[in-house]
């Protein structure tokens, strides 16, 4: 089964409250916190209004979950349908938080009487073959471009460092602040730099597709070929480079497209004899920041800060529709087989489909605890599709689809912001300590999903 995703820059609230504290009511204020809306306000007494509280974390709206199928069954009758409880708590299931001696590496002092986790995940269909302590600061992107056996994974501490998947050893490390701000390319063999590129800021989000890794920086894209060395500084249709962050990057259709602080998107076409991209029309009408993208079937779907999800059509670059489904930042989206699955802060995972009357609707939502950070989808070693959710509360769930049943789940000593697949059963979490870990499915004989990083 065939996962199509991309993901925002992950943005944590600090404060889920209504309004200002008690003790800035008085203040004449009835604007929302910016800082809040960014997920780093951290004023004890903010004047400023912090939005509303999410209904998804309503216990009551929790037991109210609808049915949704896996399409390919459609012809089955009820009775072998996969299906969810409707009158079934929906929510994660309740698990021990990890023991901070266990976390620091120290002897817990509780020994077998500690009721408090002792190890990094629950489940036994997969397992941790090793963690990497790579970078300093939160990991923003980790791709494996095709045909490469170089792993390649960015973060906010201004390196981008590139791993052998064979010895899993770093190989090199790219320091961003360095006087030249170059990032170089090495092989894992031969241990020489083979390419350069310059760039000029930490990284913000990076994703691959075939032998192009793309990098959204700050007020930049930049496009680079791991074959040919092509080096490539993206600029928009009136010349000018992307202002502000850039959230997010997609790519399909040899069509690259870039979410970007001010609500645009950017988009580029790809110039195959010329090893090129030349910009497109930019794609216009959010207000706020776009933070999330995924393409299928000549649709692109874009996730704002404003809680919405638009809809495209590439062949007219106009927004065809307005999802309106959650009640706070759309953080990441992804597509399995006919549904559109969209994550949220708000604490909920929605599935969408094609209704009736022809325009996309809400079929199922999933509730949880916390805010949603990431989606992410594989196959385990049988080929069943899986879907890898990431939570604010520095947890990952692994759900079986179509089902939601919960398989296992990942532990961190901060939130998950990168997720990525590798050969062989492989796949890659990046955390905010800057910790890479690898995991591997159970099973020797796996096949991995077909995904867009």
């Amino acid at each position: 089964m065939e996962f199509e995703r991309a993901t925002g820059y992950g943005i944590k609230p600090i404060h889920q409250r209504l309004g200002p504290l008690p003790s800035a009511v008085g203040r004449r204020h009835n604007k929302v916190c910016i800082y809040w809306e960014a997920g780093r306000c951290n004023r004890r007494n903010c004047p400023y209004l912090h939005g509303e509280l999410p209904r998804s974390l309503d216990v009551a709206s929790k037991k109210r979950a609808s049915v949704w199928r896996n399409p390919k069954t459609a012809g089955k009758r009820d009775s072998d349908l996969p299906r969810l409880d409707a009158d079934k708590d929906q929510t994660t299931s309740q698990v021990n938080k990890l023991c901070k001696d266990f976390i620091v590496g120290s002897s817990c002092g509780l020994g077998d009487e500690c009721k408090s986790l002792h190890s990094w995940f629950t489940g036994d269909s997969f397992s941790l073959l090793t963690a990497l302590p790579s970078h300093q600061k939160v990991i923003t992107g980790i791709v494996l471009p095709w045909g490469s056996d170089k792993l390649y994974t960015g973060s906010q501490d201004n390196t981008v460092r590139i791993w052998d998947c064979h010895s899993g050893r770093c190989v090199h490390t790219v320091n961003l602040e360095s006087q030249d701000n170059t990032v170089r390319i090495w092989d894992c063999h031969s241990g020489r730099c083979v390419h350069t590129v310059n760039l000029e800021s930490e990284v913000g989000c990076m994703i691959s597709e075939g032998p192009w890794i793309f990098v959204g920086i700050n007020n930049a894209v930049r496009a680079w070929n791991t074959k040919t060395f092509a080096d490539l500084a993206l600029k928009a249709s009136d010349g000018k480079s992307p202002v502000g962050r850039v959230y997010a990057l997609a790519f399909d259709n040899e069509s690259l497209f870039a979410a970007t602080q001010d609500g645009c998107i950017l988009a580029w076409k790809l110039n195959d004899q010329e090893n090129s991209f030349e910009p497109a029309v930019p794609l216009k009408g959010h207000q706020r920041s776009v933070v999330s993208l995924v393409i299928r079937a000549g649709r692109l779907y874009s996730g704002c800060m404003d809680s919405t999800i638009r809809v495209w059509d590439l062949t007219t670059l106009r927004c065809i529709e307005t999802l309106t489904g959650h009640s706070s930042v759309v953080m990441s989206l992804l597509y399995w087989d006919n549904y559109l699955l969209s994550c949220s802060l708000d604490g909920t995972v929605k599935v969408w489909a094609v209704g009736d009357s022809g325009k996309m609707e809400v079929v199922y939502t999933h509730c949880e605890d916390h805010g949603v950070l990431q989606l992410y989808g594989v196959n385990d070693a049988q080929d069943k599709p899986v879907l890898l959710c990431a939570r604010n509360d520095d947890t990952v769930s692994l759900y079986d689809l179509p089902s939601f049943s919960e398989r296992g789940r990942i532990f961190s000593e901060q939130e998950v912001r990168a997720i990525a697949r590798g050969p062989d059963g492989l796949f890659f979490t990046g955390d905010a300590s800057g910790k890479l870990r690898v995991w591997k499915w159970a099973a020797k004989d796996v096949t991995v999903a077909a995904s867009h990083l």
